[in-house]
Order: structure tokens, then C-alpha cells, then sequence
């Protein structure tokens, strides 16, 4: 008899589900089902009595995944589901490695450090190695154990290629022996130490191998070497891996995931057929279509082409902006008409390329009483570098503020420990005063005393620094000196945290901008006996508090693309469709770049089921500039007879060749700047700022920024093929278009 829950599959979801004992490769397209064929292969072996719930081993990538793979099986099937072998790899790891814990060398209660507990231990080994951690920044050396154990690599496997790999070694070595000595494992080293423990362990290893005679593996792509590597231990000679992934949604190689997995995975345990799942559930026809046409441009993909039952549906609508604000305002608008026409604000989504761009999204939605909520990720306002920076900003303001004093007060770190705050507090609760006052009588000794001194030292001369700038280079000016700057850019990931700091200087300049047209609320204080400062301190903090969708209200979804894998909304607005946004700057100049951001697109595209909106704007405020765009390269690549263009874009400095300009001062220019000039090029004003050039090497381009004088002038071009490019003017030969 066939089991019930076989019904309703389609040939090729029937096909892989139904498998005999052998590996395979599912090619699951977006919206294909991939999940209910995983969970209903897993019950149909089951089912049938090939192996037993113990019996199976299946991998997913988040937690998330894993308790809704186990919540289908119980709906499915008359089994207990705990006890179940399905995880992340670092749950499944830390699991094997608890119950063998003496054959791995481990405590029996071994704890997991934290990225803080082991930037703190890397801190303690660098101390007593006498390292200069100026040369050398701990998150730097945390980022080298971290890829090297990724690798599967131990430090007397590493082989230094440069002087800081070199100094790098000898403290791998140590931070494992300290872990060891303290009975402490990192992520990473929860699957490299399980990866070794099975390598080296004959008995342990075959214990498993005829355990879990069925490996299951969600989202396939997103694999790294490593990872790979154990999979193979565990399946042995003889065990079935079934592979479930999409090359074309492979967005994470940035964090060493390899589509290489799935051709060795062919290759390694003899797959005989790859399995396409090509029926999409989610998406109406037009929406399949520019998602075939766009991801059909990557060279170096297994091919698929989706396609639906559904109708063709709406065409795509593109929407060209002349500014970032404008693409803001057309959002807002078209989320009202959607609101008023039933569509639930949970069921949009507003996508971006880069975290920095949700500031301005965010300002027009709480202008406009819309409320929305962050997926994945914080509001603006609420995310840890604005709030660091923000502190500064209060203490300056207010020397009293108690509790902006203590974020920052050793952030970035300057020596000033909990023992000397719990002295600082103390001494302030005592004589009844503010901590400033408190730090400022000083009655500590040694070295936390002179720290605190130089922090009060900094503060003073921060607040007389900027007393006469205006609010955008007042807070340029305490970023910088503040010591935020240098710290996030020794981040691995803190590219991500200066774009949103050079956004907060924007946020301030449109802030000025708009103060100086309102009209104060009323029954509010009249903002104009407020200082600058202390005005945008409070927008800051209410656009902070308000509009915050409570868990489960209505509210539209703001996300980054990356976080929006795997979801998917009644309608999508995917926002900054221009070069060097999206496709992003970093990624024209790496070798397979453009692609896994063309893969990034794709993803946008497939999150949609009914209605997908394209924007872009000619100019965007970024890192305190205007910035003149060009259409992304991915307009190209969609068919025109899928768009429709929903509005006669307006003639730009782009286009014209006229200057623009936004209300951040000169001063964010780079020397002698196009900005100083009124848009003019200073060597020989025969170029401006937003002009169209020619390049015989690079093409057609955009000049965005220009610095410099005489022989020295160079322009920054914008060029549609070759990306951002610095010339210089004496040499570059450019024609105006």
C-alpha cells in the first residue's frame, strides 16, 4: 500500500524521494519543495523499514531547519521523533564529541567559548607572549585560528606565506594548548575536533559508518571543505548521502562555502543521475522567467530552468529614482496602495544589498507611521556601532549621562577594568554626584587611573573639537577620534559597521537639512532652543523607540538579501539595483564575484510569489557622499518585455552633466574636490561631476568624484563593465559622451 504522504509529490520530487540505497544529488530549484522531500524521504525510509529513526543522520544549517524537519516527520508519521540524529554540524559535532568525550582528549563537561570568551583568551596569550596587539589585532589572529581550523588545519599544518602568518603559528599553538589546559573548544574547533577524532579512530569511525547507513544533507551548496571531509568519514564505503542543495542560491563563499562539494560529490560516491527539481510553487510565471534569464548568465552552474503550473501573472516593475530619498518615498507609497489592498504588511519585504542602506528606508517609514521590523538583523538605530558612536555623542552633550559614560568608558578598550568601575560607582553613589564627576576627582592609583584620565582628556577635547562644526562633521570628527574607526576596521566583518557609521554622518546631514524646513510639533519644546546636537539626539532616540512592530503585529519585513534566503512575501521590493551596490564594488574585482552576486540577485528575485519591484536611484548618499550611479548590469540581462517601467525617470547631473549637490560639507571630499568646486573638475574645468565619459579600455562610465589639482587632478569614474576606477586626468584620454 502506498503511503499517504507520497501523494501529492510530483514525478521528480516521487523519483528522489523513493530512491534506492545509493547517493544522489537533488538539484532542488527555489520554491521546489525541497524540504518536504528531504523530511518525506526520511519517513519513506522509515516507512517502508530500511532503517530505523536511530538510524538516520541529517544535516541542516540552522536549528530553525532542524525542529521543522522533526515537526513534519511526527505529522507524517507514529514515531518519536526525539532522540533523532538531526542537527546543524556544530550541534551534531558537540553531540558525538559528548558522548565521547575521553577519546577526543576532552573534559567531560567541556565547555563552548563564545566570540568574546575567545577574543579574551587570545587577548590573555598575546599579553604573555609580549605581542604587540597594534601589529598584530587579536580579532585579526581570531579570524587566522578560525579559517585555519576551517581548513583542517592545526598550527604545525599551517604554512606561513608572509611575516604575519609567521608571528601567527606560534600563537595557534598556543591557544590550543591554553584550550586544552582549560578544558574549552570554539565552534570551529568542535568540527575539527570531531572530524579528528573519527580520522584517527578506526573502531569509532566504522561504529558510525554502520550506524547511519543514510546521511541527509540540506542546503548542499552552503558546504565548506571541512564539512564535506567528515561527511565522508561518516559514509564510508557504503552509506547513501542524499544531497539536497542549489548551486544557483550558493551565496556564501565569502564564508568558505564550496559548490565544488556537488561535482565531488559526483565524482566520490559514484552518482549515477542528478535529479532536478524544477516545478516552482511559490512564484507566478513572468517572476520564473527574469529569474531563468538572469542566472542563466553564470558560467560555472549544473543548469535548471524553473517553471510553474501558475499563470504568467504581473510584470516587474522598475522604478528609477532620482535619489535614494525618492526610492524611499515610492516604497512608502506603494505599501499603502498594497496595505489598502489587502496584502498584509508581514507579507512585503523591502531587500537591500548592503545593512547601511535600511537608514533611509527606515527614516521614511517612520516619517510616514508605517511600521516595520528588521529580519535577521537591528534597526538602525539600535545597532551596536550607531550606539557606540551615539554615547559619544550624549557624554559631549551632557556630561551627567550616567549610562553613556559606562558604553564607552573602555570601548574601544583603553585598560579600564569592572574592578575600577565598581570603585568609580561606588565613589559616585558616595558623594552623590554624576560618574563624570566622579572620574574627573580621580582616586584611583596606577595604571586605571591615567586611563580614566586620558578618557576624560578625550572627551574634553572631542567637545571642544567640535563645538563650532556643523552636526555632520562633529560627528565625522568623533568617530574618527573616538577610536570607533580604527577599531571596526581590524573586524573581519567590519565593513559592514563603517558603512553604517558613514551612514550616520548622512543621517545627521539630511536631519540639518530637514530642521531647518519643520515647523516644531505641537505641544513639543521648540527645537530651535535645542542645540544641534542634542535635537538630533533626540530624532535619534525616538525614531529608536517608535513604530517598534511588537512580536507578531503586522509590519513589513527590511532585510539584507542574504538574510532573505529561504523566505518568501506576497511582494518584494529589492532596492539599489546599481553598480557598485548591486553588483557590489568589492565583488568586480575578484574572480568569481560578479557571479555569486548575480546568485545574490537570483535569490532577490525567487523571494517574490506575486508582485517584484526593481529600484534604483541616479544619485545615493554613501560614506558622506553623492554618488552618480549607472543602472545595475543585471537590467541587461533581464528581458524588457518582463519589465514595465513604471515611471519616466527625471533628467539627473548624470545625465546633464549639470552639478549636484546634498547637504554634507565639502570637507568629506578628498583634497581638492568636485565638491569645492560646484561639480567642476579642478584641473582645467572641462569635466564635471555626473558626466558621462568614454574610456577606450574601460567603456562608458560615470565621473563620481574627483580630487586634486594640476598634474595631480584624477576623477573617480564609475564604468558600467569595469566597475569603480581611479584616473588620472593627465593620462586617462577620457571622452565626454
Amino acid at each position: 500500500m502506498t503511503p499517504a504522504f507520497l501523494s501529492g509529490l510530483n514525478p521528480p520530487q516521487l523519483e528522489a524521494v523513493t530512491l534506492p540505497h545509493q547517493s544522489a544529488l537533488i538539484l532542488a530549484g527555489a520554491g521546489s519543495g525541497k524540504t518536504r522531500v528531504l523530511t518525506t524521504r526520511m519517513a519513506w525510509l522509515i516507512q517502508t523499514g530500511q532503517i530505523g529513526p536511530m538510524g538516520l543522520l541529517a544535516v541542516t544549517f540552522t536549528n530553525k531547519a532542524a525542529k521543522e524537519m522533526l515537526m513534519r516527520m511526527s505529522a507524517m508519521l507514529p514515531i518519536n521523533t526525539r532522540g533523532m540524529w538531526v542537527g546543524t554540524f556544530h550541534g551534531l559535532c558537540n553531540r558525538l564529541l559528548r558522548a565521547h568525550y575521553r577519546e577526543a582528549g576532552l573534559p567531560q563537561l567541556f565547555q563552548i567559548l563564545d566570540t568574546q570568551d575567545q577574543l579574551a583568551l587570545i587577548k590573555r596569550l598575546m599579553k604573555r607572549m609580549c605581542l604587540d596587539d597594534e601589529r598584530y589585532p587579536p580579532r585579526q589572529v581570531q579570524w587566522f585560528i578560525a579559517a585555519s581550523k576551517e581548513e583542517g588545519k592545526r598550527a604545525n599544518g599551517v604554512e606561513p606565506h608572509d611575516d604575519f602568518s609567521r608571528r601567527m603559528v606560534p600563537v595557534y599553538a598556543e591557544y590550543d594548548l591554553q584550550c586544552q589546559r582549560e578544558g574549552v573548544v570554539d565552534f570551529a574547533e568542535l568540527l575539527l575536533r570531531c572530524y579528528e577524532l573519527l580520522a584517527r579512530n578506526t573502531v569509532l569511525r566504522e561504529h558510525y559508518a554502520s550506524r547511519f547507513q543514510h546521511i541527509l544533507v540540506d542546503e548542499f551548496q552552503d558546504t565548506n571543505r571541512l564539512q564535506y571531509r567528515w561527511l565522508q568519514l561518516l559514509a564510508g564505503q557504503h552509506n547513501a548521502i542524499f544531497a539536497v542543495g542549489d548551486d544557483d542560491q550558493s551565496i556564501y563563499g565569502w564564508r568558505g562555502a564550496s559548490t565544488a562539494n556537488m561535482q565531488d560529490l559526483q565524482r566520490d560516491f559514484h552518482v549515477q543521475r542528478v535529479i532536478k527539481l524544477e516545478q516552482n510553487y511559490r512564484s507566478h510565471g513572468n517572476i520564473l522567467d527574469a529569474a531563468n534569464a538572469l542566472i542563466s548568465h553564470n558560467r560555472k552552474r549544473l543548469g535548471k530552468q524553473l517553471w510553474t503550473a501558475d499563470d504568467k501573472g504581473e510584470l516587474l516593475r522598475v522604478y528609477e529614482a532620482s535619489s535614494d530619498f525618492e526610492e524611499a518615498a515610492y516604497v512608502v507609497s506603494e505599501v499603502r496602495h498594497l496595505r489598502n489592498d489587502g496584502v498584509s504588511l508581514s507579507d512585503v519585504a523591502v531587500l537591500y544589498r548592503a545593512n547601511a542602506q535600511s537608514r533611509v528606508i527606515e527614516h521614511a517609514l517612520f516619517t510616514a507611521g508605517i511600521p516595520y521590523r528588521v529580519y535577521g538583523g537591528l534597526r538602525f538605530f539600535e545597532r551596536q556601532e550607531i550606539k557606540h558612536a551615539l554615547a559619544y555623542l550624549r557624554l559631549i552633550n551632557n556630561a551627567e549621562d550616567d549610562g553613556a559614560l559606562l558604553r564607552i568608558i573602555n570601548f574601544p578598550t583603553r585598560g579600564i577594568g569592572n574592578r575600577s568601575l565598581e570603585h568609580l560607582q561606588l565613589a559616585a553613589r558616595t558623594a552623590g554626584i554624576s560618574l563624570w564627576a566622579a572620574a574627573c576627582a580621580n582616586t584611583l592609583s596606577g595604571k586605571a587611573a591615567s586611563s580614566i584620565a586620558s578618557f576624560i582628556h578625550l572627551i574634553e577635547a572631542m567637545r571642544d573639537a567640535t563645538a563650532d562644526l556643523p552636526l555632520p562633521e562633529a560627528i565625522a570628527h568623533v568617530i574618527s577620534h573616538s577610536g570607533l574607526h580604527a577599531h571596526y576596521q581590524q573586524e573581519k566583518e567590519g565593513a559592514d559597521r563603517l558603512e553604517n557609521l558613514d551612514e550616520l554622518v548622512n543621517a545627521a546631514a539630511v536631519f540639518v537639512d530637514e530642521r531647518s524646513t519643520r515647523l516644531p510639533a505641537e505641544g513639543m519644546p521648540d527645537e530651535e532652543e535645542m542645540s544641534e546636537l542634542a535635537a538630533f539626539l533626540s530624532h535619534a532616540a525616538l525614531e529608536a523607540g517608535e513604530h517598534q512592530a511588537l512580536a507578531g503585529a503586522d509590519a513589513l519585513q527590511l532585510m539584507t538579501v542574504h538574510s532573505a534566503k529561504g523566505l518568501e512575501f506576497h511582494a518584494v521590493f529589492v532596492m539599489g539595483l546599481e553598480e557598485g551596490l548591486f553588483p557590489h564594488e568589492n565583488s568586480i574585482a575578484e574572480g568569481d564575484g560578479v557571479e555569486e552576486e548575480r546568485r545574490l540577485m537570483y535569490v532577490a528575485v525567487t523571494r517574490a510569489r506575486r508582485r517584484l519591484y526593481l529600484l534604483l536611484a541616479q544619485t545615493r548618499m554613501l560614506h558622506g557622499q553623492t554618488r552618480y550611479n549607472l543602472p545595475s548590469r543585471f537590467f541587461q540581462e533581464l528581458p524588457e518585455a518582463l519589465l514595465q517601467r513604471v515611471n519616466v525617470p527625471r533628467a539627473t547631473a548624470a545625465a546633464s552633466g549639470a552639478a549636484y549637490s546634498q547637504p554634507v560639507p565639502p570637507r568629506y571630499a578628498r583634497g581638492a574636490s568636485a565638491a569645492a568646486t560646484g561639480g567642476l573638475v579642478a584641473r582645467d574645468a572641462l569635466w564635471r561631476m555626473g558626466q558621462a565619459v568614454s574610456h577606450a579600455k574601460f567603456g562608458a562610465g560615470v565621473i563620481v568624484h574627483a580630487e586634486g589639482v594640476g598634474a595631480d587632478a584624477r576623477v573617480q569614474v564609475n564604468f558600467k563593465d569595469g566597475g569603480l576606477k581611479w584616473l588620472m586626468l593627465e593620462y586617462a584620454k577620457l571622452t565626454a559622451i
